[in-house]
Formats: structure tokens, sequence, C-alpha cells
């Protein structure tokens, strides 16, 4: 496995990690960050996040690593979307 490959529709900027999801509406977003919490919390690795209406941008990047992009957040990238997947049904944007 190549530990510097870019997941899969995530872009790499400022030493990040950043993508957007897309939803059919604002409760399917809010539900996606919510039920994505305890999966988070368990990597302890916690995102920076936000929601406008049915979309909701993260940003991941390693703090104690000097704000750089690490395996955790690969694994978290990863993770994210194959949450993204179950919460509606098809591929990430």
């Amino acid at each position: 496995m190549d530990l510097t490959a870019k997941p899969q529709g995530w872009t790499e900027a400022d030493n990040a990690l950043v993508k957007v999801y897309a939803f059919d509406s604002f409760p399917q977003a809010i539900a996606f960050m919510s039920t994505a919490a305890p999966l988070i919390d368990a990597m302890n690795h916690h995102p920076e996040w936000t929601n406008v209406y049915n979309r909701v941008t993260v940003r991941l990047t390693t703090h104690d690593a000097g704000h750089k992009v690490t395996e955790l957040d690969r694994q978290l990238a990863m993770a994210l979307d194959r949450h993204y997947e179950a919460v509606v049904g098809n591929e990430p944007l």
C-alpha cells in the first residue's frame, strides 16, 4: 500500500486533505455528521468540518504532526467515504 497515496476524490492543499460531500437535503447532511461522530471519536482523530445546507466540507490534517497529512488522515478519509456510501447509497462526489 502506498502510504502517500491520496484517497480517491480528495484534494490535498495547504497540508490537508479536503473533500466536499453532497446530500439530497439538510437533514441527510446532518445525519451523516452525527452518525459519523462515533466512528471519528473511536479513531481519536477529529476533522475540521462544516455544513452548509446539503453539503459537508471535511478538512483533515494532523495537528500533532505539525499540521501535515499523515496516514491517520488517509485512514479517516477512507472511513468517511465508506460511511458516506452507507448513508446515501452511492459513491462520494
